[in-house]
């Protein structure tokens, strides 16, 4: 309730609440309260103090505790080794986003945090990168991994994609120095419009889970790609889509069955939600009592719900979204940055759910009355690199100008799919980074 304050509060007047001036406040009333009422501070100050062994133990021991996660988990997060994969179509691929559902779903793994031991101890289970990368108009496909799990994931994308070739690339973000002294950066992150179970504009419904004849396919991705293609030299547009497999910590709750919360849980409540407003009360003719009546539900919401259920019928991931261009400043296109609010615009929809903008530089406003805010935002940008180059959404308090845990989105197999897969020969983006023609691995039993 107070971030949503703080929230309207700094979009509608400018105001942003710093922690100083509330605590001044409250040492401000704290004084006042031990001039014009010593006895009754006194008292409670007292009986704090009394009552400090009850509740201080517990205050330490919860701090403590949480404390030693996030250094464990850290800990285990930077002792791993990454590696960068580019991934290169051919220029007559012909795959529908459809194949890249089973390659998602193979890095769909829960291992590493079984049990209470190995979370004590920083164990986390896998999370990737998926990446759409503009450098200077030029669009690159990327898959950021563990290097334990590069042969997993190299085996399974040419399980899908036969022709495509699968490169080791440098870290292209860590290629620039992106500091705002020298670079002017803007960016923000993607939440979902609505609840998580109801599910985007997919594939499905262009169409492409089905053989079509090339001139008639319509990928939504191609908007994405012809928008980053269309940027010129000196700039550089990123995407990147952090995902791991779901298990519902977003929720921090329990179901009824007193196992963790997830999304199906949530998608049973919202399908009840819809069928309790399609239900027409009625009066009982022998005892004049009215009673709800059976659900009758619309067409519409008959496919909402059917849309739900096969939405969370599939394998879910976590999804942090979050896009950065950079330019230098003689570069820098200020109608860059609408095209990356609305970028998901093909993907939404007003009956289902949608994916809108949030956060980062998207929360200020740029009130002349705004004071200090041209270091705040150099700050913002700083670290909105630095989250973008480690590739964190999920394990890290990066929270300041990102989405809080609560916010990220959940999502099924084939709407990932559908906001990232290898694009076909029916996106024709000038920018396109392609190979001339498909390629393979040597037979194993090659004589030599």
């Amino acid at each position: 309730m107070l971030s949503f304050f703080k929230e309207k509060l700094t979009e509608t007047f400018g105001i942003r609440i710093k922690p100083w001036p509330l605590f001044i406040l409250g040492a401000i009333l704290l004084a006042n309260a031990f001039i014009w009422i010593p006895g009754t501070v006194s008292y409670a100050l007292s009986m704090a103090f009394f009552l400090a062994p009850v509740w201080l133990p517990f205050l330490l021991v919860g701090g403590a505790i949480k404390l030693w996660y996030i250094l464990q988990r850290g800990e285990f997060i930077s002792s791993q080794e990454y590696v960068l994969l580019e991934i290169k179509p051919p220029r007559n691929l012909v795959k529908t986003p459809l194949a890249m559902e089973p390659f998602l779903s193979s890095l769909h793994l829960t291992g590493g945090e079984s049990d209470w031991f190995k979370l004590f101890w920083g164990g986390s289970r896998p999370y990737w990168s998926l990446e759409i990368a503009s450098l200077e108009g030029q669009v690159h496909f990327f898959i950021w991994t563990r290097a334990k799990l590069r042969q997993l994931v190299e085996a399974q994308m040419y399980a899908q994609y036969p022709g495509v070739q699968i490169t080791e690339a440098p870290d292209y973000s860590r290629l620039i120095s992106a500091v705002p002294e020298e670079w002017s950066i803007w960016g923000c992150d993607y939440k979902h419009s609505e609840r998580d179970p109801l599910p985007i504009k997919t594939y499905v419904e262009y169409g492409l889970d089905k053989v079509q004849k090339e001139p008639e396919q319509v990928d939504p991705l191609a908007n994405i790609i012809e928008f980053m293609s269309s940027i010129g030299k000196g700039e550089y547009l990123w995407l990147q889509f952090v995902i791991r497999a779901h298990k519902g910590e977003k929720y921090n709750k329990l179901n009824k069955k007193g196992k963790q919360y997830t999304w199906k849980d949530e998608a049973k409540e919202l399908i009840e939600e819809i069928r309790t407003q399609t239900r027409d009360s009625y009066t009982d003719p022998a005892t004049g009592e009215e009673r709800p009546g059976f659900p009758n539900p619309t067409k519409g919401q008959s496919e909402k719900m059917a849309a739900i259920e096969r939405n969370v019928s599939k394998l879910a991931f976590d999804v942090g979204a979050r896009c950065v261009y950079l330019a230098r400043p003689k570069n820098f296109g200020t109608a860059i940055i609408p095209h990356m609010i609305a970028l998901f615009k093909p993907f939404s929809s007003e009956a289902w759910n949608g994916i809108n903008s949030t956060g980062w530089l998207k929360n200020f406003s740029d009130f002349p009355w705004e004071f200090g805010v041209n270091k705040i935002k150099n700050h913002f940008r700083r670290e909105l690199v630095e989250v973008y180059r480690r590739r964190q959404f999920f394990y890290d308090p990066f929270y300041k100008g990102s989405l809080s845990p609560n916010e990220i989105m959940v999502m099924s197999t084939e709407e990932l799919a559908t906001i990232f897969h290898i694009p076909s020969s029916s996106i024709e983006a000038p920018g396109l980074t392609r190979i001339q023609s498909a390629t393979g691995k040597a037979p194993v039993n090659l004589p030599t």
